[in-house]
């Protein structure tokens, strides 16, 4: 019977076996080693290793594991069976953890949950409407961590739009004063880049996504903010349209994200 990549019907014996899922997993993502090397955040060299059944760090192996959807402490143990542990690498455990717990994948910036906890909570997301820029577009967007695949998981909830609700996770950099989030579906790309979390709950920045007009998709721009918020009044979201109690306040939020320099639209 032919292996897969998502098999988790026990444990894998050894590095052996372990190699052959990646490999299987490879080809089933249609990935060079190239590609595996980037997405993984790593030197090729490093993957070169590793299909050769050489000695890696626990990180890539983690990485890896992410990049290619397989169970990380399964295919640890098989990697480091070999050493006769029975229980894997007695160092993974610490490598991969903090005093906050399990760390993000390299290539998703390798945060642990200790050094963005002051993220997950609930925020109001402000943006213009796309077919009619004077209609400010308000919802929830809720950011939690996701345990089962090490990162800060987003939400979005309450959009007027509710089918075109995204979902997908916080890419954040060690060396940059903005954070990415991105979702990603069968290759469509969404990407929201804002300012890191400030003392007043907010971040601001850009969003770009794709906008449906007519029978076409058109690539499309705009201010966007989220804002810290405990409780959601059924008032402060929707579409809110010039004349309505919250659009001044909204407008005002929005325009200052271009103003006091936390995103910059370039005039064609």
């Amino acid at each position: 019977m032919k292996k897969t990549s998502q098999s988790s019907a026990g444990p894998l014996s050894g590095r052996e076996d372990a190699l052959e899922s990646i490999k299987t997993a490879m080809v089933e993502k249609k990935l060079t080693q190239a590609e595996l090397a980037d997405a993984a955040d790593c030197h090729e060299k490093t993957i070169q290793n590793l299909l050769g059944g050489r000695s890696v760090r626990d990180q890539t192996l983690f990485d890896v594991c992410m990049v290619l959807g397989l169970d990380y402490p399964r295919l640890r143990d098989a990697w480091h069976g070999d050493d006769g542990s029975g229980s894997g690498n007695p160092h993974a455990a610490k490598e991969l953890s903090g005093n906050g717990g399990v760390v993000a994948p390299t290539y998703m910036g390798a945060y642990t949950r200790a050094a963005v906890d002051h993220y997950i909570g609930s925020y109001l997301t402000l943006r213009r409407a796309f077919s009619t820029p004077d209609t400010i577009v308000a919802y929830r967007t809720d950011i939690t961590w996701d345990a089962e695949w090490p990162s800060l998981l987003f939400e979005e909830r309450d959009r007027p739009d509710a089918p075109y609700s995204h979902r997908g996770r916080l890419y954040i950099p060690a060396s940059s004063m903005f954070i990415h989030l991105v979702s990603l579906t069968k290759g469509a790309m969404r990407m929201v880049m804002v300012s890191q979390l400030d003392r007043a709950g907010e971040m601001r920045g850009l969003i770009t996504t794709l906008n449906k007009q007519g029978a076409m998709f058109v690539p499309v721009a705009t201010p966007i903010v989220y804002a810290r918020r405990e409780v959601f009044s059924g008032d402060c979201l929707g579409e809110v349209t010039p004349g309505k109690a919250m659009y001044e306040p909204y407008q005002k939020l929005l325009r200052e994200s271009v103003t006091q320099g936390y995103a910059r639209l370039v005039a064609p």
